[in-house]
């Protein structure tokens, strides 16, 4: 049985902001579930680690006994949310939308409980709402306060055109707490005008305002930039065992800690043990190593996550990685980067000539594959270990 005050801790941990915690109190203090809201546009097929931040906290309230709603935007996914985006975002078709949503629904499930969570689609309220109620939900919101949005702001006053659609999208998602009755709905930073909106049409139709839990963006492989798919620097929850622990193992030493922070189910108290075994000394290797074997562990299972450990060990540690490698951030251009070029800028090799030499001699490795192919081109924001020989190694980061 867990207090207030235990749940109130487990709720704070990872989350960026609670709107308003007092509310949020009161209603845990009244011992019944709380109703707890997610939603997500299934605008691609598959989900990376950055989604899944949210989806932990989720499992944090299943823990503590509440009802969880995991709310697929088909509807919504039609428009196409616009937060962050700086053109008008092509809206996907039904069918686009359809597919991936089962492959939501399949994936969620390696995290949350399928007996206590609830699927949920806001297509089913919103396909019998009609034109006339979305006019009447239309007149429960200004321009203005639309434009108080920082992305729509920016735009407008660059004169990029903002379509009507896109205005009706954070009242589409304010209504979903509408219709699903929400306490409490969660959301990255980035959704935080969104929620807001939620509170503000309850209120409209006489229910108590949901209270607001944001989660903070994570950063991808590179550490700079929020993980995703377009930039190249994300962890897909679907991805094979061996490349998710490869990738979970090239982050930093100080990325570590904000991913164990989280995407680890480990309590609090023990990762202040292990934070306080690497300051005395233990390689933080080993620690991240745990990191890599419980993501793992929690998609593939532990058969596969000791497969990836060996394989990893049989790649890396039996090639004698260094435990201290240089760290290189290089930019990609207009033109992709050659991986000659890589080799050069990051001090591998003196020349592209002597680059592609040591490739055609099969002594250059990207995250422990051999590079066979001369023409090979990085494009996008990725993080990895480049190796050429037996002692020259460096993590880059191309942004």
């Amino acid at each position: 049985m867990h207090t207030v005050q235990d749940a109130i801790e487990l709720i704070r941990r990872g989350s960026e902001e609670i709107i308003v915690e007092s509310e949020l109190l009161a209603r845990l203090q009244t011992g019944r579930p709380l109703r707890v809201k997610a939603g997500f546009d299934p605008t691609a097929p598959d989900l990376h680690l950055g989604h899944t931040v949210l989806i932990n906290k989720l499992r944090h309230f299943q823990e503590l006994g509440h009802h969880v709603m995991f709310l697929i935007g088909d509807f919504t996914g039609m428009i196409g949310d616009p937060t962050g985006k700086n053109a008008t975002r092509p809206p996907l078709s039904p069918e686009q939308i359809t597919d991936n949503a089962k492959t939501y629904q399949q994936q969620v499930f390696k995290i949350l409980d399928p007996q206590r969570t609830e699927i949920c689609f806001n297509s089913t309220w919103f396909n019998t709402l009609g034109a006339a109620g979305m006019i009447r939900l239309a007149a429960l919101h200004t321009v203005a306060r639309m434009l108080e949005r920082d992305d729509f702001a920016k735009r407008y006053a660059a004169s990029q055109p903002i379509a009507i659609h896109e205005l009706l999208y954070p009242l589409c998602q304010g209504y979903d707490s509408v219709a699903l009755h929400a306490d409490l709905e969660l959301g990255g930073t980035d959704q935080k005008f969104n929620l807001l909106v939620g509170r503000e049409l309850q209120k409209h139709f006489g229910q108590a305002p949901q209270s607001i839990l944001t989660v903070p963006l994570l950063e991808g492989l590179d550490g700079v930039n929020k993980m995703s798919k377009s930039l190249g620097n994300y962890v897909g929850i679907n991805e094979p065992a061996n490349e998710m622990f490869g990738k979970l193992m090239s982050v930093s030493d100080d990325l570590m800690w904000r991913y164990f922070e989280l995407l680890s189910f480990r309590s609090t108290s023990a990762l202040e043990t292990l934070r306080r075994e690497v300051a005395e000394g233990r390689n933080p290797r080993e620690v991240k190593v745990e990191l890599a074997k419980e993501i793992v562990e929690r998609f593939h299972g532990q058969a596969a996550a000791r497969r990836a450990l060996t394989d990893f060990d049989a790649r890396f540690r039996q090639g004698a990685i260094p435990d201290d490698i240089p760290e290189v951030r290089l930019a990609v251009g207009a033109q992709p980067l050659g991986v000659a070029h890589v080799l050069k800028q990051a001090g591998l090799t003196a020349s592209t000539s002597e680059a592609l030499r040591m490739i055609e001699q099969g002594g250059v490795r990207v995250d422990g594959a051999r590079v066979d192919d001369r023409q090979l081109t990085f494009v996008g924001r990725q993080c990895f270990v480049i190796q050429v020989g037996k002692r020259k190694f460096a993590r880059v980061s191309i942004a």
